[in-house]
């Protein structure tokens, strides 16, 4: 009984070194001939960073929307009127054309032409005033191939001022047209 009990345990001895000689690490030594040693540092690892967000396609709205945004960043230079006037001055004139330019790029687009006055005259010689300034726009604008159906007009007068100041130079702001997408 006592052999076979220095044998079992001898066995046991055996299977373990043999284990543990099999879960060594290899050193350098260890390498094959010609091979080259390479470091990694924890930097170097692209696994442990997170991923980039995949890009995805625009959506046919989003797309409309910056459309839309574009559009309206390329019409919104307004154009300016002399006092009780709504004739185009050839600085207005060269405007509507740039505006004329945008509107057959962006053809889904119509606009609202908005014409505003100063504070002095009435109420209603203003809300006239305005709608002659749309007006004059729209019909040049009409002249270089733009369809009045993309143009609708609305005269404000002297309801929403640009400059609420006194005097000529806010006076001056405040007789404009402005352009805006209307859908």
């Amino acid at each position: 009984m006592n052999a076979k009990r220095i044998f079992g345990l001898i066995l046991m001895l055996g299977l373990l070194v043999s284990f543990g000689a099999g879960c060594a690490k290899k050193t350098a030594d260890s390498m094959p001939a010609g091979a080259t040693k390479v470091e990694i540092s924890d930097k170097d690892t692209d696994w442990q960073k997170p991923a980039a967000p995949e890009s995805r396609s625009l959506t046919e709205d989003e797309i409309r929307a910056q459309q839309r945004e574009q559009a309206q960043r390329e019409l919104g230079n307004m154009i300016f009127f002399a006092f009780d006037s709504f004739e185009l001055t050839p600085e207005s004139r060269d405007v509507l054309t740039s505006k004329a330019d945008t509107l057959k790029k962006y053809a889904l687009f119509n606009i609202v032409i908005e014409g505003h006055c100063d504070e002095r005259g009435t109420s209603e010689y203003n809300l006239a005033l305005g709608e002659r300034r749309a007006k004059a726009s729209q019909q040049f604008l009409n002249q270089l191939g733009i369809a009045d159906s993309r143009m609708t007009i609305v005269s404000y007068g002297k309801e929403r001022p640009l400059d609420p100041g006194k005097g000529e130079s806010a006076w001056s702001k405040n007789r404009r047209d402005e352009f805006k997408i209307q859908n």
